[in-house]
């Protein structure tokens, strides 16, 4: 009879390709957000080798980390900026990526495009060139941040080498006082574990506090998992999750997300 799995290993085993006896799976990826900042290398890489993205449909870009937060349609100060958000463009167009550019109404941080539009959902595997890509986790995904090598080796083959992590359980149980928040919770935890209590672990959050988080509070509290020293944090979804989710644009409509609901 095998075992009873926690969501992570579910998720892990479902994404799983291929197995090595001591060394790293490799995962298949369901979601690839790029930005500016950690993706030109990486294109470079696949231009000279004259590879292609393996599927670009899967593959959200957005200018994120040198966006001015007023006055972006104003010629920018910082020529860096300018350069790498325009090779962005340059890359995206060439390799056919969709981009949610600076006039596009669905630009914004990186880790919050992908809730705000029904990119992100529980049960995908979701990487990006950021460490904080863990905030994705408050809806059921399993989601790492990745280094600029790995970004390359995401576009060219959807999938992505990793070892196989430990997973923790941390449970909040009772009811937050007043003034209390979701960044209090977590730095809370993190002062009991430790900066690195978390090393080697992914951590689900569990709990009756966690479960009355709002889902802004719950991505506060994965975002911050990798300042604990996890690879990531996950929240189960549940009322609050699908809530947050129906409706918005790359949601399953209709007949479609009752059938979600179901798996």
């Amino acid at each position: 009879m095998q075992d009873s799995q926690t969501i992570v290993e579910k998720i892990w085993n479902k994404h799983l390709v291929q197995s090595t006896d001591g060394g790293s799976d490799l995962l298949y990826i369901d979601l690839h957000l790029v930005h500016e900042v950690t993706s030109p290398q990486a294109f470079e890489s696949m231009t000279l080798s004259g590879r292609k993205v393996r599927r670009p449909e899967l593959t959200i870009a957005t200018v994120d980390h040198n966006v001015p937060t007023v006055g972006r349609d104003q010629p920018w100060e910082d020529p860096l900026s300018v350069q790498q958000v325009e090779t962005l463009r340059q890359n995206c167009k060439e390799f056919g990526i969709p981009l949610f550019d600076v006039d596009d109404s669905r630009q914004g941080i990186v880790h919050v495009i992908g809730p705000e539009q029904g990119l992100t959902q529980p049960g995908l595997t979701i990487v990006c060139g950021d460490s904080h890509t863990s905030t994705h986790g408050a809806l059921g995904a399993l989601a790492f941040g990745i280094g600029t090598s790995e970004v390359e080796h995401v576009l060219a083959t959807q999938t992505l080498p990793q070892a196989r992590q430990k997973t923790m359980a941390v449970e909040v149980s009772g009811k937050l006082l007043p003034g209390v928040g979701a960044k209090d919770v977590i730095l809370n935890i993190i002062n009991m574990i430790g900066v690195g209590g978390g090393a080697g672990y992914i951590i689900e959050y569990q709990g009756e506090v966690i479960r009355d988080l709002s889902m802004a509070g719950r991505m506060t509290v994965c975002n911050m998992t990798i300042e604990a020293g996890a690879r990531a944090g996950l929240i189960a979804p549940d009322d609050v999750t699908f809530s947050f989710l129906e409706g918005r644009p790359y949601v399953p409509k209709g007949s479609d997300w009752e059938k979600s609901l179901d798996d």
